[in-house]
C-alpha cells in the first residue's frame, strides 16, 4: 500500500543522518528516485497531470513520486480529475494556489463537483524563464503564456516588452510547445522546458517576486489514514442568514484549531 507519510518520514529521516558532503535536497532527491523505482516493481501506478511535459504540474509530480513512475500527460484540470475518478489513473496532481496569484479556482470549484479524495501535498516553488528558439530577445514578436505564469511576469513583461502581443494558452508546456514551432515566439515556461523542446532562455528568473510558491494537491479515490498531524478541507453551504458562517466556524475555535485557509465560491446553480 502507497503510504506518503510513511515515505516522507524516511526521507526525513535520512535528511537528519546525513553528514555531507551532500547537501540535504540532492539526497532527498536520490533516495526520491530510489524510491519511486522501487515502488514502480512493487506496485506500479500511474499519476495524471496537466501537460505537456514540463509544465509546474509535471515537475510536482516528478518531485513527489519521482522518474520512474507512469506519468499521464492531460490537456485540462478537468480532465486530470476525470482520469483519476475514472481509475484509469490512480494518482492526479494538480494546482491549488499560488503565493503571488491567490486560488486557482477552477481546481478548487472542481472538489465541489467530483469525487475524489486529497491525498496528499506538494510545494514546489515556481521560477518563469522567457524561452524561444534562437534565444534572442529581437527575434520575439509574439509570446505564449499560461495565465497564470502572464499574471506572476506582468510588471516584467510590461517593463522590458511591453509592446509584443501576449497570447494565452492551456499551460506553460503548450507556450514551450507552440515557441519551439514558431522562431518569431516566445514562451514563459519553466527552466525544464528549455532542453526538452530545443529552446534558448532569453532571459532567466522573469518572475515579479522571487519565492514565487505554488501549492498543489494530490488527489486519488481513497483518502488516506490518520497520521496525527493532518490537514483537513471541507466544502460547506451555509444559508443566507445573519451568523450562518459563525456558527459553523466556532466549533474550530473552541476546540483550538487553527484554520489555514478560507475560500469562498459561487454556488453556480443559483444567483446571491
Amino acid at each position: 500500500t502507497l503510504d506518503f507519510q510513511r515515505e516522507e518520514e524516511v526521507l526525513a529521516h535520512l535528511m537528519h543522518l546525513n553528514p555531507g558532503p551532500l547537501s540535504p535536497s540532492a539526497l532527498r532527491n536520490i533516495f526520491r528516485e530510489i524510491i519511486s523505482a522501487a515502488r514502480e516493481v512493487q506496485m506500479p501506478f500511474g499519476v495524471a497531470f496537466l501537460g505537456p511535459e514540463a509544465t509546474f504540474s509535471h515537475l510536482a509530480a516528478l518531485k513527489k513520486f519521482g522518474r520512474a513512475t507512469r506519468f499521464g500527460p492531460m490537456t485540462t484540470i478537468q480532465e486530470v480529475f476525470a482520469e483519476v475518478e475514472k481509475g484509469k489513473f490512480q494518482y492526479g496532481v494538480v494546482p491549488i494556489e499560488n503565493s503571488t496569484e491567490g486560488i486557482v479556482n477552477i481546481s478548487m470549484d472542481l472538489f465541489a463537483e467530483s469525487s475524489v479524495k486529497i491525498c496528499g501535498e506538494i510545494f514546489l516553488e515556481v521560477s518563469h524563464d522567457l524561452v524561444s528558439k534562437s534565444g534572442q530577445r529581437a527575434d520575439i514578436e509574439v509570446i505564449y503564456t499560461h495565465p497564470q505564469a502572464h499574471a506572476q511576469c506582468r510588471r516584467w513583461l510590461g517593463t522590458h516588452l511591453g509592446e509584443i502581443p501576449i497570447l494565452e494558452v492551456a499551460s506553460t508546456g503548450v507556450a514551450a510547445q507552440k515557441a519551439a514551432k514558431n522562431p518569431n515566439a516566445a514562451a514563459i515556461a519553466s527552466a525544464f522546458a528549455a532542453p526538452l523542446y530545443d529552446l534558448r532562455v532569453v532571459e532567466a528568473r522573469i518572475e515579479d517576486n522571487p519565492g514565487n510558491v505554488t501549492h498543489f494537491f494530490v488527489i486519488g479515490s481513497d483518502a488516506p489514514g490518520p497520521t496525527g498531524k493532518d490537514k483537513t478541507s471541507i466544502i460547506f453551504a451555509v444559508d443566507n442568514i445573519p451568523g450562518a458562517l459563525y456558527k459553523t466556524l466556532r466549533p474550530l475555535a473552541e476546540r483550538n484549531l487553527n484554520m489555514t485557509r478560507i475560500v469562498s465560491r459561487p454556488a453556480k446553480n443559483e444567483a446571491w
